[in-house]
């Protein structure tokens, strides 16, 4: 059986200290001089499908660019440090110059350049991440009229088997395009955080190393989603792919433009367990929100114990009294990260309600939001 993973398709290179040299023999085709073409004037009539996949192209591609990369490595043999460089796709987000991209594709940097579709490259600096979604946002000093935005679709109404279009930089060949389906919608994926992403768009439109960050076209040429992942037991394309929907990069970017980071809710809820009941409360934060509602984890219990004429003093963890959170607002809880997206959806300061099960009897507890760091 044949393991399938999934892969980041962002290309990244490490540079050694040897050069090599490769000689070959070249190879001369001779085209006789009565040669003619065995096709006629209608047969190269444009069709429908390849005038829409043109004009899609013509539409997008002057909104994506290419980004190397370069950072340090260290040598786990020598235990020393090495240069690195890597290699992926963005789009152009506005006219002053914003550049989206994955998080993935500039994590570790030291130096980001932006390559625009007319060949000038540009210094980048990082204007916000959010690993959790695996976004990124740079800015370049480049002149208005070399930047063209790209136009934003909508996500939420999307249908499997709906054509898209890729277009980026695989293996550092600017901006190719390739053509597919949504395969399917609302998939999961794993994030650098160890948080999943959610409602992410399968496609099988070609996806390889550097197309990380290159945006995922509708057929009006309009951004739905940003190409992120590949599934695949080798790292190259085998056509199950992964894009971030344009809903998640409308939420995210406003926060890294303004705030450099996402700033979400907190529960205060430090650490749980997973049981079939729900999520057994470990710990809370001392005064956070968990606390002043009342949510209850484990305690320590400290007791004296007597041997003999000696008295001795011990502690242990008593979960008897800790609560099992099975729901929010309504909904099923099943695994922290079931908690912690349904938290994200709402702002500083809301209410929800925990659907808790205490000592054997269900209870509903409000708690009101507090910040997260």
């Amino acid at each position: 059986m044949t393991t399938l993973r999934v892969f980041l398709p962002f290309s990244f290179v490490t540079l050694t200290l040897f050069s090599a040299s490769v000689c070959a023999q070249d190879r001369i085709v001779t085209v006789p001089q009565e040669f003619t073409p065995q096709w006629s004037a209608k047969q190269l009539e444009l069709t429908p499908d390849e005038q829409r996949n043109i004009y899609v192209y013509e539409q997008g591609n002057r909104a994506v660019v290419h980004i190397t990369t370069r950072s340090v490595q260290i040598d786990n043999f020598f235990l020393m440090e090495r240069p690195a460089e890597g290699s992926g796709s963005g789009s152009v987000l506005d006219k002053q110059g914003l550049i989206l991209t994955n998080y993935h594709v500039i994590e570790g940097a030291r130096e980001i350049r932006v390559t625009l579709f007319d060949g000038e490259s540009y210094a980048a600096a990082l204007v916000g991440q959010d690993p959790v979604n695996d976004i990124a946002v740079l800015k370049i000093d480049a002149p208005e009229e070399v930047l063209h935005p790209v136009q934003f679709g909508d996500s939420s109404r999307l249908k499997v088997g709906q054509k898209v279009y890729a277009i980026g930089n695989p293996f550092g060949l600017e901006r190719t395009m390739t053509i597919g389906i949504i395969s399917s919608l609302n998939r999961v994926l794993p994030s650098r955080s160890g948080r999943t992403m959610k409602s992410i768009i399968q496609i099988d439109a070609a996806l390889n190393r550097g197309n990380s960050g290159g945006p995922l076209f509708d057929s009006s040429g309009r951004l739905i989603g940003m190409n992120t992942a590949i599934a695949s037991s080798t790292g190259e394309n085998t056509g199950v792919g992964f894009a971030i929907p344009v809903s998640a990069i409308q939420r995210v970017v406003p926060q890294l433009v303004k705030n450099g980071r996402v700033i979400r809710p907190d529960i205060g809820i430090t650490r749980v367990y997973q049981t079939e009941q729900g999520l057994t409360v470990a710990t809370v934060a001392p005064g956070g929100p968990a606390d002043q509602a009342g949510i209850r984890g484990f305690r320590l219990v400290r007791e004296q114990i007597q041997r003999g004429p000696f008295v001795y003093e011990q502690t242990r963890l008593d979960r008897s009294e800790a609560d099992t959170i099975s729901g929010i607002d309504g909904h099923q809880v099943q695994s922290a990260d079931d908690l912690l997206s349904a938290i994200e959806n709402k702002k500083p300061g809301e209410q929800v309600v925990l659907s808790v099960l205490r000592q054997g009897e269900r209870v509903s507890v409000p708690v009101k939001l507090g910040l997260g760091d």
